[in-house]
């Protein structure tokens, strides 16, 4: 990740920089002409060093410090009693410090080829030697904070890790406690609401059958009403506790719209699957679905209390879906398809699916075959 430099330098900006400027205003009292460019060279290279943070972000901030050694190398070279090789090896230490091998390599390169070249020079080849070794330190010092900054931040970076994977356990623990708690509302609530309202169902139809008073009958509905909405409140609450878990398959999508269609109309409605079940996309998923539900409406609407026989047959590449209403005869043509069977169409054909819709022997059939 890139970082914007600070509109300010940092502390570490201004100790770069005051150990390159403080040793070129310390040698200008005996610098020539040669020296004095080297001079004025280096103090407008050391500017930009107060706001480098990351070495590692552009190829210019790599570039700099190595002219900087250069350029503080050959200033020793012609003082070589100037402070000029401070700066020299405190730009080479911030080098090691946060750069590349290659950029390190360089560094000590140049490093080395400005002490040879000013022992050659004086030939003080015996002050040369301390100064390689000087050299030496300066690089294992660098190396061994790099190192340590390094497992500084593998530390942080694992007790981070540690943190994620906490939070992570602890979010499954409670989608896991959610999902028993929905799993035991909806075993235990809705399926005794689910009897509950067949059972009410069972004693209008005798109370019907028997001639009893209207108001008892209306009792009798009322209470199922309430059963039925008690059931539909128990669904929504188990839906809320598992909305942060998986989707629901569609599969069992559909079985709950034939439960209700049951006990709505106290019908039989089967559901039959062929093939192995297996994820599907959530358009996919959302198209069967719906075609379920218009499918159910139009029976409730044109042949109430028929029997429904729902067929999903995973294929291989495709998905098959027949819904059948058995109302014992042969309905007549529709003369026009509807709003719901149109947008059902719709919704089909932009999954590059078919739909069939239409009379049977027996009842209305839809046939919808989609890839999945």
């Amino acid at each position: 990740m890139t970082t914007r430099p600070a509109a300010f330098p940092r502390a570490q900006g201004w100790l770069r920089w005051a150990l390159v400027a403080v040793p070129m205003v310390a040698a200008m009292p005996r610098a020539d002409l040669r020296a004095w460019l080297l001079i004025g060279f280096t103090l407008a290279l050391s500017i930009p060093l107060l706001w480098i943070h990351d070495a590692r972000v552009r190829p210019l901030t790599t570039a700099l410090p190595l002219t900087v050694i250069a350029s503080t190398g050959a200033l020793w070279v012609l003082l070589p009693s100037s402070w000029a090789s401070v700066a020299m090896f405190s730009t080479t230490f911030f080098v090691v410090l946060r750069h590349s091998t290659a950029p390190i390599v360089l560094a000590v390169g140049l490093d080395i080829a400005a002490i040879t070249a000013g022992a050659a020079r004086f030939d003080v080849w015996k002050g040369a030697l301390s100064t390689y070794a000087v050299l030496a330190v300066i690089v294992l010092m660098g190396l061994n904070r790099r190192t340590r900054i390094a497992r500084v931040e593998q530390t942080e970076l694992a007790l981070a890790r540690a943190q994620t994977a906490n939070e992570e356990h602890a979010r499954a623990a409670a989608l896991a406690e959610r999902t028993r708690i929905a799993r035991e509302l909806h075993d235990v609530l809705a399926h005794s609401l689910a009897g509950l309202s067949l059972n009410l169902q069972g004693a209008r139809l005798m109370l019907v059958r028997d001639g009893a008073s209207p108001d008892a009958v209306a009792q009798i509905e009322r209470a199922q009403k309430l059963a039925s909405d008690g059931l539909a409140e128990a669904r929504k609450a188990v839906a809320a506790l598992r909305e942060d878990d998986d989707a629901v398959p569609v599969e069992r999508a559909i079985a709950d719209l034939l439960t209700a269609y049951r006990l709505d109309s106290g019908a039989r409605a089967d559901l039959t699957i062929e093939g192995e079940p297996r994820e599907l996309d959530a358009a996919v998923g959302t198209a069967l679905v719906r075609a379920v539900q218009e499918a159910l409406a139009n029976t409730r609407k044109h042949a109430a209390q028929a029997d429904v026989d729902v067929t999903l047959d995973f294929a291989d590449g495709t998905v098959e879906l027949t819904v059948a209403d058995r109302q014992g005869r042969r309905p007549p043509d529709a003369p026009a398809a509807g709003y719901g069977l149109r947008g059902m169409g719709e919704r089909v054909a932009l999954l590059d699916g078919r739909l069939e819709s239409g009379p049977g022997e027996d009842g209305w059939r839809i046939h919808l075959t989609v890839p999945a």
